[in-house]
């Protein structure tokens, strides 16, 4: 259960900052899934490679005993340092630089001063708004010794973010993703929590499409120029989930333990590139 949760921390002045740093509400993203020119490809290409760079970091620096607020600390004051500003923070009120979503925590999980324990599976969730643009991406880490369960949900996930990955192309559904997610899942007796989508990324944090993680028939297409964030998150138990008082923190009604890989993707014209992942491209023949 969430714990004490520190002040929210400043930016100094030499930080640029997106437009709901002071107000809370973001400027309005596109009313359809943006093609981006090659200057704003370029931009996303730089911030997605810092918000790797950090994310790559914590492998060293998360570890038993450490406080998720420790971590929000640490990752406010790298990303800061190198003129970046940690996009979830005071983004329509969140009180932190990053997520930290720990076991049951499905997602949006707020820092505090909840120490990690042994055997403690736990999401960071990284954005970067860096020279103009965000950059999008979490990953799992194994606090101590995990249990094999533990390791096979972790695994699981990062898996079929991989599998969906590997089918985008110019003219796929975006459809395709959720129904490739699920069907790998459901062989591998785990669930898709459906509550929380991908979605599209640039200068805006969020905006069209939306990319949903379960099987589904809904409308539109990939093209190249697109780019937008894949994040599953999958459950050992039930889907269902619940939001607590905080309006953030999101668990499984059943306290089952979830999982959630996440990238930033650019559609190029003969697959897809991963923008926020150790550099491959997926080319479609």
């Amino acid at each position: 259960m969430p714990a004490q949760v520190s002040p929210m921390r400043k930016v100094g002045k030499e930080v640029p900052t997106p437009s709901y740093y002071k107000t809370r509400i973001p400027s309005p993203s596109p009313s359809v899934p943006e093609i981006k020119t090659q200057e704003q490809i370029n931009g996303m290409r730089r911030s997605c490679k810092l918000a790797r760079e950090v994310l790559d970091s914590l492998d060293t620096v998360i570890k038993v005993g450490m406080t998720t607020d420790e971590l929000d600390v640490y990752v406010h004051d790298w990303v800061t340092s190198r003129g970046a500003y940690p996009s979830p923070l005071n983004y329509r009120g969140f009180p932190k630089s990053i997520c930290t979503s720990v076991n049951n925590v499905v997602c949006h999980g707020i820092p505090d001063n909840r120490p990690l324990h042994d055997g403690d599976i736990v999401n960071v969730d990284i954005t970067v708004y860096y020279q103009g643009y965000h950059g999008d991406c979490s990953a799992m880490y194994l606090v101590g010794e995990v249990d094999d369960k533990g390791k096979h949900l972790v695994r699981v996930t990062l898996q079929a973010l991989d599998l969906a990955i590997s089918i985008c192309k110019p003219g796929q559904a975006f459809s395709a993703i959720g129904n490739t997610i699920e069907k790998f899942v459901k062989e591998n007796n785990l669930s898709v929590v459906p509550n929380y989508a991908g979605h599209g990324i640039g200068s805006y944090f969020h905006g069209p499409p939306d990319i949903n993680h379960y099987a589904n028939s809904l409308s539109g297409k990939m093209a190249a120029g697109m780019t937008f964030t894949i994040e599953p998150i999958l459950s050992q138990g039930s889907p269902r989930m619940v939001i607590l008082d905080d309006q953030w923190t999101s668990v499984t009604v059943d306290g089952s333990r979830t999982a959630q890989w996440e990238h930033t993707v650019l559609v190029t014209p003969t697959g897809v590139e991963v923008l926020t992942g150790p550099p491959y491209v997926f080319a479609q023949g």
